[in-house]
């Protein structure tokens, strides 16, 4: 957890019962509406990554943008979306992935990253883990080394941090939120 991830924790909204009964919904548009809350949120990934040897972030669609864009600037890398199906113009990678509700499919371009590129993967949120999962796949698949995976927000008691890390790859969120919180 950041520096700040108990003040960030605070300003994040739940919403309970949405979007459907019995899920509390972490909603960050009041972190995104609170101009010194969005400066720490970046400055909380920035001060972790700033002395690593990164050659790109790589953001997950779409509220992954949010951070990685400006994270990106800040440590002077490049930035890579990871986009859903169908969003990229040129020749991809796709890599699939299952839902609570069925599958989807994550896609890259496939000259993203050259070999041995240094990457970080960041969304927004991890719940089961399957989105970020994919994108790392991807990333390895292309030529990249996932250096870690980080978020804004984890919930660990739907495992999907746990299942990132028994797949090899390192994980950072700024705060966490039990299902009781």
């Amino acid at each position: 957890m950041s520096i700040y991830g108990d003040y960030i924790k605070s300003v994040i909204r739940t919403v309970p019962d949405w979007p459907q009964p019995g899920v509390n919904f972490r909603d960050i548009t009041p972190l995104l509406q609170n101009s010194a809350a969005f400066r720490k949120l970046i400055d909380s990934f920035v001060h972790r990554y700033q002395e690593m040897d990164l050659d790109a972030i790589a953001a997950i669609d779409a509220r992954g943008f949010i951070v990685g864009a400006p994270l990106a600037y800040e440590l002077g890398c490049s930035f890579v979306p990871v986009r859903k199906k169908g969003k990229l113009p040129f020749k991809t990678i796709s890599e699939t992935y299952t839902l609570e509700y069925g599958e989807a499919e994550v896609e890259l371009h496939s000259d993203a990253f050259r070999e041995g590129d240094r990457i970080l993967v960041v969304d927004d949120l991890i719940a089961t883990g399957g989105t970020m999962l994919a994108a790392a796949k991807l990333i390895t698949r292309s030529g990249g080394l996932v250096v870690e995976t980080s978020t804004i927000v984890d919930l660990p008691d739907l495992g999907g941090a746990q299942r990132i890390r028994d797949a090899g790859y390192g994980v950072f969120a700024v705060c966490s939120f039990t299902e009781d919180e």
